[in-house]
């Protein structure tokens, strides 16, 4: 089978790898110049943590997601799996405990051993939640190992290229555009993450940590050599544009809280990602006018794209179904 892919980001890029693997000749076209994942891939927080994302999302997400974990971990060997950490100040000693109560696979600990997994957090808070069988990557470099297995394989990514008009007759389609498959997904929805990288070379985190909050829960993943990333706002809108100034006050705030250190870190690099999302935050693998599209995955791209580039593959060529993400389009039923 003949299949050409659309997009570079990390859901092209895995199902790309998937369906190569499994003997079709693969092409990817993608819209933005020489760079893999150059969309919300890019600015990606690369956490695998199937049993936090529990709080706010659902079982389907944690089942394909710890799935996810061992597919990075045969494909990416740099991916670590040291767990994640959830912390909250006394004033906010609520938020973790419902944090608690939504999730599950994680372990109480007290102050002496928060202390001991991570001495740079030694009495800055009384307790913390561990959930030891997450993981977390580099985006990209996991990105450019994914596109250097495809090149391995024989599997061209063709950059500047509108796939709407370059991609040629005779092959499978399938569609990993994002948000950018809104002309034909109408039920997607765009929801702006914004980001910042840091270097704190007096930070030595070790595993990604979770600080909750109120108003702005945000994460701080360890990139290495001191540079950590910090995340992320959650911003229902479809609006494409720089990160504004109340998200970094609140996130440079939220780092400071975690650490003082992080008072007289270096900024890197801020940004901001569009991710598609549909009504019920979880994704789909939806066939419309003969072209499979894969989407919704929110925020969750890098814990849920092997999942659902698994199933694509299958579906393509093997013609199965998987009910839990598979769909029909919402104009079909209008019709019938």
């Amino acid at each position: 089978m003949r299949v050409t892919v659309t997009g570079a980001g990390v859901a092209g890029l895995a199902c790309a790898l998937e369906l190569a693997e499994r003997g079709a000749s693969v092409e990817v076209l993608e819209r933005a110049a020489a760079l893999p994942g150059a969309g919300c891939s890019w600015f990606a927080g690369g956490m695998l943590a199937p049993w936090c994302e529990l709080e706010s999302s659902g079982p389907l997400v944690e089942r394909l997601g710890e799935e996810g974990i061992e597919w990075w971990r045969r494909r990416f060997p740099a991916t670590a799996r040291r767990g994640t950490l959830v912390v909250a100040h006394a004033r906010d000693a609520g938020e973790l405990r419902q944090f608690a109560r939504r999730t599950r696979r994680f372990e109480t600990l007290d102050a002496a051993a928060l202390s001991a997994l991570e001495p740079e957090l030694a009495g800055r808070f009384g307790s913390a939640l561990y959930f030891p069988g997450e993981g977390h990557l580099d985006p990209r470099a996991a990105l450019d190992a994914l596109s250097a297995r495809l090149g391995e394989l024989g599997v061209r990514v063709r950059f500047g290229v509108d796939a709407q008009l370059a991609a040629p007759a005779g092959r499978e389609r399938l569609d990993c555009s994002g948000i950018a498959a809104r002309r034909v997904l109408t039920d997607l929805r765009g929801v702006r993450g914004e980001m910042l990288l840091v270097r704190a070379p007096e930070v030595s985190l070790s595993r990604p940590v979770r600080l909750l909050h109120p108003r702005l829960p945000v994460y701080v993943a360890p990139r290495g050599h001191g540079v950590f990333m910090v995340g992320a706002t959650m911003i229902e809108s479809d609006a494409e544009r720089r990160v504004s100034v109340r998200s970094l006050l609140e996130l440079l705030s939220a780092a400071y809280a975690l650490h003082p250190a992080f008072g007289e870190a270096e900024v890197l690099e801020t940004g901001s990602g569009l991710r598609a999302a549909f009504p019920d935050n979880l994704p789909r693998i939806r066939r419309v006018a003969g072209e499979l599209y894969v989407n919704g995955l929110y925020r969750h791209g890098f814990l849920l794209a092997p999942a659902l580039a698994c199933r694509a593959a299958e579906a393509l060529l093997e013609g199965r179904r998987f009910p839990e993400v598979m769909d029909e389009d919402p104009r079909q039923r209008l019709l019938a």
